[in-house]
């Protein structure tokens, strides 16, 4: 009988080790599938959602304000730390342009009221007033004598000259995001011309179509769901704010809707708008 015990050992050890090295159970492999199979099941939901609501249209989300920031001055360009997509505030500063030229012309132009000022008392003097009476002189005498003198031409243009160089520091004029750059660094800035945009990204609508037969489902104040393709699985609630009076050739009917701002929405992004049944 002792014969045996080898080959019986032999067995036992060939079962451990069938054991050990079994497949995967049936359960582990539905996981693993499932795990893959996600993002479809995601995309299935949102079909069924749309099926069911009855009714479903592609937009395209929008800001409702972009912002052309401009240079009231032409001057050069000397520090533009602004990149595609940074984010701003009202009041920040966001470009600053040289103040040398205006520096000078206003050192200029403070000598230049310096000397009308001499000119004016000399006026003064050749009618008969003394340093020490200028005040003295009938106030139509003196207003006649600063005219003559260039005083208040000076002194207008270096006022002017001082509010410039203020123009040199440009501020953000919204809250917002950079969405367009057309300047650069030590370029020339000139008036009339942008140096970028700034997006209102806390202001936000989407815009779509519906058909003519389908307008009735709407108004001003009709809610409405609205599920960007980037992120199918955020869900945001936005309301009718206008709706065009013209239906177009094709028989449909353009209407705008405002969303609540969101990190994931930005202007440009395509959504899917569905009738909010709640």
């Amino acid at each position: 009988m002792n014969r045996y015990l080898p080959l019986l050992f032999l067995a036992a050890l060939s079962a451990c080790h069938s054991r050990s090295s079994a497949p995967e159970t049936p359960q582990e492999i539905v996981s693993a599938e499932e795990a893959v199979a996600a993002p479809a099941v995601e995309n299935q939901n949102l079909q069924r959602t749309i099926e069911a609501e009855g009714f479903s249209s592609k937009g395209t989300i929008q800001a409702v304000t972009e912002v052309p920031v401009y240079s009231r001055i032409s001057e050069q360009i000397v520090s533009f730390d602004i990149e595609l997509g940074q984010r701003v505030r009202k009041g920040e500063v966001v470009v600053r342009l040289s103040q040398d030229v205006l520096k000078d012309k206003i050192a200029r132009g403070k000598a230049e009221l310096e000397n009308a000022e001499y000119h004016y008392q000399a006026i003064l003097m050749g009618q008969g007033y003394k340093r020490g009476q200028m005040d003295d002189a009938p106030e139509e005498m003196r207003q006649q004598a600063r005219i003559n003198s260039g005083y208040y031409a000076t002194m207008a243009s270096l006022k002017l000259l001082e509010r410039e160089i203020t123009y040199c520091t440009i501020t953000a004029p919204i809250t917002g995001a950079v969405s367009r750059i057309e300047a650069t660094l030590y370029g020339a800035a000139t008036p009339g011309v942008p140096l970028f945009y700034i997006v209102d990204t806390e202001h936000l609508k989407v815009c779509f179509d519906v058909l003519e037969n389908e307008l009735h489902k709407f108004q001003t104040g009709t809610r409405i769901r609205v599920i960007s393709v980037a992120y199918p699985s955020e869900v945001h609630q936005a309301e009718v704010s206008a709706i065009s009076p013209v239906v177009e050739k094709n028989g449909m009917v353009h209407l705008e809707a405002t969303l609540q701002p969101h990190p994931h929405l930005m202007p440009g992004m395509t959504a899917i708008v569905t009738k909010d049944v709640g």
